[in-house]
């Protein structure tokens, strides 16, 4: 017959047994405790692994059509991201996709067209259009930096006059890069071709930033811009995915 005192006993052993939690058995869901100093509370034992975040497998932002307009190939995505429909204030983030999932750069800042951003553009209209599109040619006044796209260096990238805030334009295209928006890939971003029709616009680039709206392009900082000259390869068929925050969401 077991007495009460050696009942006592063995209830207290087993309230041990069973640690912290309201009795969770240390189990693989529920590892050992560890110390403050990160190593296990009993000798001996391994402490439990640390829970990394992973890339996110989708990129963020982006809505189930946005996302159905990226080509399966493309592993860097250059997404543009504009603060309104109306504003001409935007981000720039380049992603990668890795094994793990999308992986971000930074984020810089950016300016778009005076009047916002359009579903269909049209020449003169002061809308950067919206949409998915390819980045395969470069170029700019300045020499190329190092760049893997096709590059095309002139004095045809000069930059004359002044911004619709007055500031002046000169080096906005010291480097740019062509966005595949109604022209022929595989050309000079000073190509003319407008296989869409002259009136839907075209000529439009990620630039250099002036410090003010643009016509229909995307401009960064010029070290912004030589970072990203550096970084797209077109062995993973880059592609700039833009528009305002909300169509982007779509």
């Amino acid at each position: 017959m077991i007495t009460l005192r050696r009942r006592a006993a063995l209830l207290a052993a087993s309230l041990l047994l069973t640690g912290c939690g309201g009795g969770a058995a240390a189990t693989p869901e529920h590892p050992p405790a560890a110390t403050a100093a990160g190593t296990p509370a009993t000798p001996g034992t391994p402490a439990p692994a640390i829970s990394v975040e992973a890339a996110p497998q989708r990129i963020p932002g982006l809505g189930t059509k946005t996302r159905a307009a990226v080509p399966d190939d493309a592993a860097q995505v250059v997404v543009v991201t504009g603060r309104g429909r109306d504003s001409p204030l935007s981000t720039v983030v380049l992603y990668r996709r890795t094994a793990a999932g999308w992986q971000a750069g930074k984020s810089w800042p950016a300016h778009n067209a005076l009047r916002g951003w359009s579903d269909h553009h049209m020449g003169g209209d002061l809308r950067s259009p919206i949409g998915v599109y390819g980045l395969t040619d470069a170029g700019g006044l300045l020499r190329d930096p190092g760049t893997r796209l096709s590059y095309d260096h002139g004095v045809g990238f000069t930059s004359p006059g002044t911004g619709f805030e007055g500031e002046p334009l000169q080096g906005s295209f010291d480097y740019v890069i062509a966005i595949d928006y109604n022209r022929e890939p595989g050309t000079s971003p000073l190509d003319w071709t407008r296989p869409l029709g002259a009136e839907r616009g075209g000529g439009i680039w990620l630039h250099v930033d002036h410090g003010g709206p643009t016509h229909g392009c995307v401009s960064i900082a010029e070290e912004h811009m030589k970072e990203l000259l550096l970084a797209l390869d077109p062995a993973l068929h880059p592609v700039v995915v833009m528009g305002d925050h909300a169509s982007l969401a779509r």
